[in-house]
């Protein structure tokens, strides 16, 4: 058995994974008793993390929003400024950091106290924030991201409003995969209930977003990852730039640098093909700039184009 310090650590990690724990299940995960967890409980409690129980057959455990913030080493400006500064984070569009973003702010927002909370909403009201190349995407509302997040690590069936690129507006009911970041914008993939079919959702044109409260099994994925889900479905779309590019760097060191945005083929051992889908040539001329390394460009023209021009824009510079 793991010492008492180890196991309340690995049973603060548990109820940060979970929205609710049967106590049955919870013990089992850490090999002990009922009795033993119910004195890592308050000892978690006298730590300062608000832990609530419920009694009877059905009974379990789950960590919620406290009167005060759970000592995390920082007081509240510290906090708040925590909160503000990954919510900045999820516009970005460095490997990484947007949905590690998320996926830290949903944790910190389950437990931040209802006062904390309106002074985080309250300055991501009047914030503007910036966002890399070209122009800015969609905006999108953190609290959507956030709520979405929290679905998709609890298995909660969602509902709510969307707006497709013809204006059209329909009634959702989903059970929520994953959060993709692309580009300048970010979808989540879905099983639609009433299409009865997988879909991927652009963030800001969702509204009224709200669970259902019911929970589900999560489903096989007819995709190696919710990444390659999107970019499939976007493929498909008109209107967008299809890019194809030689690179004379191997496949990997490449596939390190942009492959969460593109499609990767080894070529030869020091040469590969990139393919990408974009809306705006602006990222994929930032992506071949990223790589540093040779390439030719095989489509589109307008690609061609842009990078002379901005060539010489940076010759002169």
């Amino acid at each position: 058995m793991a010492n008492t310090s180890t196991r309340t650590l690995r049973l603060l990690s548990l109820l940060q994974t979970h929205k609710y724990w049967p106590g049955g299940e919870l013990a089992d995960r850490l090999g002990v008793s009922a009795r033993t967890l119910r004195r890592d409980v308050d000892r978690l409690r006298d730590l300062g993390y608000p832990v609530d129980a419920r009694r009877g057959a059905d009974g379990g455990y789950q960590l919620a929003a406290g009167a005060a913030l759970p000592p995390l080493m920082v007081d509240d400006d510290e906090a708040v400024a925590l909160v503000v500064g990954l919510q900045t984070a999820t516009v970005m569009t460095a490997p990484g950091v947007a949905e590690s973003s998320v996926r830290a702010l949903a944790k910190l927002v389950q437990v931040m106290p209802p006062r904390l909370r309106r002074r985080v909403e309250a300055i991501r009201a009047m914030t503007v924030p910036g966002s890399w190349g070209g122009q800015p995407g969609p905006a999108v509302d953190t609290g959507v991201l956030t709520s979405i997040a929290l679905a998709c690590r609890d298995t909660e069936r969602l509902r709510f409003l969307y707006t497709a690129a013809d204006g059209r507006r329909t009634d959702r009911h989903v059970e929520p995969h994953r959060l993709v970041s692309l580009g300048r914008r970010w979808y989540f993939v879905a099983y639609d209930l009433n299409r009865h079919d997988w879909r991927s959702f652009r963030v800001d044109r969702v509204a009224e977003l709200e669970g259902d409260g019911s929970r589900f099994l999560p489903r096989d994925l007819p995709a190696d990852d919710a990444a390659a889900f999107v970019r499939a479905g976007l493929d498909n779309l008109p209107g967008l730039y299809r890019v194809e590019v030689l690179i004379d760097a191997p496949a990997e060191t490449v596939r390190e640098r942009i492959g969460r945005w593109s499609t990767i083929e080894e070529v030869d051992p020091g040469r590969c093909r990139v393919s990408m889908t974009a809306d705006s040539l602006d990222w994929p001329t930032m992506a071949l700039g990223v790589v540093d390394a040779d390439f030719q460009i095989l489509q589109p023209p307008e690609l061609i184009a842009q990078v002379k021009n901005w060539a010489e824009r940076f010759g002169r510079a």
